[in-house]
């Protein structure tokens, strides 16, 4: 999946929201935020919970990759049905904002599931990317 979206804010501003975790419920659909292993000092390995709307099983994700104001990757650890799933999410300067591309890929754990976990992750992606810029124009 990749899903490219714009933002006004900076950045520095995206980033910020990106890679600290529990900003994630004020600007996606992650309902609630638990820290289930702390990471280096510059959060990379942090194991986080997200319990998301419309579903009944947290997921689970470790932080693999922390690029101050360029890149923050992360990989699944349990909760969906696929395996090897990374996502990463990098900005580029565009303007006075931000260039959003949050991309990921992943194995369907049953065969012939692949497609549909595409279509439902790109929408979701989009929705998560859209409220990162979103939110990131209007936060401080």
């Amino acid at each position: 999946m990749d899903v490219k979206v714009r933002s006004d804010a900076p950045p520095e501003r995206v980033y910020r929201l990106a890679a600290d975790s529990a900003t994630w419920p004020d600007w996606s659909p992650v309902l609630r935020y638990e820290r289930e292993r702390a990471g280096d000092a510059n959060g990379v390995g942090e194991v986080r919970v997200f319990h998301n709307r419309g579903r009944k099983e947290p997921t689970r994700e470790e932080v693999v990759e922390l690029t101050p104001n360029r890149r923050v990757g992360y990989a699944l650890l349990s909760g969906l049905a696929i395996r090897d799933y990374r996502a990463f999410i990098d900005l580029t300067p565009d303007d006075g904002g931000t260039a959003i591309r949050w991309h990921s890929s992943f194995d369907a754990k049953v065969p012939g599931t692949g497609w549909l976990y595409r279509l439902v992750l790109q929408a979701v992606i989009g929705r998560y990317a859209r409220g990162l810029a979103a939110h990131a124009a209007v936060a401080d």
